[in-house]
């Protein structure tokens, strides 16, 4: 036995090397000889997910903080917003709902729902706005209602001396949302103790910015949800040598992009003298991960008022000083070489009855849009096209039943248009543009984007 199996190894390891070989001498032969080739793509279906429930939560009213010298961190309802809300005509009609903020008595800010209309999602547009004049709060705020996201940024606020901010968690949904916001600032990202948390169903959650980034004078938050999506937006303040200076309401931002645009930019204020230490516009950008350089372009009327380039450092916040820009409305846009957020600060003034606003970035709207505008001193929508040739865009009244108007936007250029407010529009262009709706008055000044509508559920390449 032990004789037959060496012979059986033997013979096996001898044809081996006979197979190897033939299979060596096959393959130099198959080299030389061109062989037919296919191409074969692979198998793929573009599947559309069913529609889902169209949803947005508003920030609701404006808050203080601290006033009660006996209970450290309390805080207390200012002022109640008014809010405008409407779905697309011949659309489904929307609920409403109240969240329930166990922080704050008595706040109750509002969420819209509307189911889809067949196989497309309901157009839902919603804007709320509230002033306040107090010795510890003063200003006018607007902010437009937003879908609760599983990731978004706000760009503005400080946690500075003088400064209070107080970050806003919303989820309207049915299911906990398990939050972690991450802080950027002069030591690049942090994760703070106070920014792990959980926002329970129907409820809002408020983290004072002072616990999410101490100090910082231009800090940029990363807010990421799972479970459940989360709407944020961040309320901000400022108190100068005892004189409230104004309140603003931020909203959040998508996601980075290499091109940001920030229209309807207004500057009230003059500029000041030379070298003055408190500029009233101003840039913060961030590059979250990769350091790079953004070309930066005030324009007004189609033209460059001012270019500049700026360095980025990655993870590290960069304020660049506007504050020589006359009065006037402008379009900001920010070309970097890679993916940045942005936003613009830009204040009446500095003395008492002042107040200030964050001019957020637009994102892109290739389609039509339903937006509101809430009650505020003269409203007006800015429409910025920062693409090569001219686009035409109709604004339809009463959600898209009511009269239409037909307004050219240049190549590079930006068109302003008043509108009413408490009305909800229908915004339909021919190419892509940006927009955001703007209020200035006495001692006011806000704005907020315009976001796309999402009338359809997007498209999936699913490959079996």
């Amino acid at each position: 036995m032990t004789t037959t199996f060496r012979w059986a190894t033997s013979a096996r390891l001898a044809g081996g090397t006979l197979a190897a070989v033939a299979l060596v001498a096959g393959t130099v032969t198959a080299a030389a000889v061109a062989w037919p080739s296919h191409d074969r793509a692979p198998i793929s279906v573009v599947a559309n997910p069913a529609p889902s429930e169209s949803v947005l939560a508003c920030p609701g009213g404006l808050l203080a903080i601290g006033r009660d010298a006996g209970i450290a961190g309390a805080i207390d309802l200012a002022a109640g917003a008014t809010t405008v809300a409407g779905s697309g005509a011949g659309q489904p009609p929307f609920a409403e709902a109240a969240l329930v903020v166990p922080q704050v008595a008595g706040s109750t800010p509002p969420s819209f729902a509307a189911p889809p209309a067949g196989e497309t999602r309901t157009d839902l547009a919603a804007a709320s706005s509230a002033e306040v004049a107090e010795e510890d709060l003063s200003g006018f705020a607007a902010a437009s209602c937003a879908p609760p996201l599983l990731e978004s940024w706000i760009v503005g606020g400080a946690a500075s001396t003088g400064s209070s901010g107080l970050l806003l968690l919303a989820n309207p949904g049915e299911v906990p949302a398990t939050v972690q916001v991450t802080s950027y600032g002069a030591a690049g990202a942090q994760n703070p103790p106070a920014g792990a948390l959980v926002v329970a169903p129907g409820t809002q959650r408020i983290v004072p910015l002072a616990a999410l980034a101490r100090g910082e004078e231009a800090p940029i938050l990363h807010i990421v949800s799972t479970g459940a999506p989360v709407q944020a937006s961040l309320q901000a303040s400022i108190t100068r040598t005892l004189l409230a200076g104004g309140v603003d309401q931020i909203g959040a931002q998508l996601a980075p992009e290499r091109r940001v645009v920030i229209p309807g930019l207004a500057v009230t204020a003059e500029p000041g003298p030379e070298g003055a230490s408190d500029p009233a516009t101003i840039l913060r950008l961030l590059s979250p991960t990769v350091s790079t350089t953004a070309t930066v372009a005030v324009r007004a009327d189609g033209r460059d008022v001012e270019t500049r380039e700026v360095p980025l450092e990655a993870g590290l916040p960069l304020e660049l000083d506007l504050g020589g820009l006359p009065a006037g409305s402008y379009t900001v846009d920010v070309d970097a070489g890679a993916a940045v957020v942005g936003a613009v600060w830009t204040t009446t003034g500095f003395g008492d009855g002042d107040d200030f606003g964050w001019h957020v970035a637009a994102p892109r709207l290739d389609g039509a849009a339903l937006l509101a505008v809430a009650p505020g001193p003269s409203p007006t929508l800015a429409v910025a096209n920062p693409g090569g040739e001219a686009v035409t865009v109709a604004l339809v009244a009463e959600a898209g039943a009511g009269a239409a108007r037909e307004i050219t936007v240049a190549a590079g250029g930006e068109t302003r248009i008043a509108v009413d407010p408490g009305a909800v529009y229908r915004l339909d262009p021919t190419g892509p543009v940006h927009a955001a709706v703007g209020f200035t008055g006495e001692g006011a000044v806000a704005a907020y984007a315009v976001w796309p509508a999402d009338a359809a559920a997007s498209p999936l390449v699913v490959h079996p």
